[in-house]
């Protein structure tokens, strides 16, 4: 029967992509490395992983029991942290966040994550496009928006607030729109193909935004606010610190964009929730749960 530890080198040799990384991870030799490889093979009666000079790759057989191998280590990390009598958190911490929000908000709070739990990786990749978390080998991701339904596990952290902003160059030479209607006469600074929708007294209006100027990375759409080609809808955390040098103005401040969410998502099961993910969401709730989180620069 096939040792848990040597199942546990080839699921940490596929994380790293080669022998050596997974050799330092582990605090081994790769020549140990190697010969754990080669009794998971011989215990299995197949290869696993085909070794060329370009490095290495998952044979048929290896493809196969992967997904096996990563669930029997899962399981037992779980297990390791419903034992732990002082609740650390240890193993890797592999995490997918927006990039708007990540660099100049998340990274600082996963940095001291990972300074409280000095036994846990905290491992992290910067995408505005949507990942698949299972597919990834992910453990987890930060998402900003009204979630779809899915088979995913999701913690609503806080509420996102957005406003539409404009400089105030720009309203001084084009005006500034009083309602809705104004906006089909203005520069947009839009965000892909976003809609725009506003509540106000009860109705809904949208408006589909046009402009010369168009981003699909939110620092990128708000250099182009502050350099007054237009007006955009923006989240508060990526405007804060720009209303209050006073780069940006807000407009038709009586008609709001719907509420949006700050969530932290995972792959079931929903129980039992493991350490890494239960301390990531208490150091999510302590940073970004708090009233006015949004209003200035990057995280204290």
């Amino acid at each position: 029967m096939p040792e848990l530890n040597d199942i546990q080198v080839f699921v940490e040799v596929l994380e790293c992509g080669s022998l050596s990384r997974a050799a330092g991870q582990l605090g081994m030799s790769k020549s140990m490395i190697s010969r754990r490889l080669s009794r998971l093979e011989a215990d299995l009666g197949r290869p696993l992983l085909a070794r060329t000079t370009r490095g290495l790759s998952l044979t048929e057989a290896g493809a196969d029991f992967r997904p096996f191998a990563e669930r029997m280590v899962a399981d037992l990390q779980a297990a390791r942290d419903a034992l732990s009598q002082q609740g650390e958190a240890r193993g890797r911490l592999r995490l997918t966040a927006p990039t708007s929000l990540g660099i100049t908000h998340l990274a600082p709070v996963l940095a001291e994550l990972a300074l409280r739990h000095p036994h846990l990786e905290v491992s992290c990749s910067y995408s505005d496009h949507l990942v698949d978390l299972v597919g990834g080998g992910l453990d987890a991701a930060v998402r900003i928006g009204a979630l779809a339904d899915s088979s995913m596990i999701a913690r609503r952290i806080a509420p996102i607030r957005s406003a539409l902003v404009a400089s105030p160059e720009y309203l001084k030479a084009r005006g500034t729109p009083m309602t809705p209607a104004d906006l089909a006469g203005h520069d947009a600074i839009p965000h892909g193909n976003e809609v725009w929708r506003f509540q106000h007294n009860g109705r809904t209006f949208t408006h589909r935004p046009r402009g010369r100027y168009v981003a699909d990375s939110g620092p990128a759409e708000l250099a182009g606010v502050v350099a007054g080609l237009g007006i955009a809808m923006m989240p508060m955390f990526l405007i804060g610190a720009a209303l209050q040098r006073g780069e940006v103005v807000t407009v038709l401040d009586e008609y709001e964009p719907p509420e949006l969410g700050l969530y932290v998502v995972r792959p079931p099961p929903a129980e039992p929730v493991p350490r890494k993910i239960r301390v990531l969401t208490e150091i999510m709730v302590e940073k970004f749960g708090r009233a006015g989180w949004d209003a200035g620069g990057p995280q204290a």
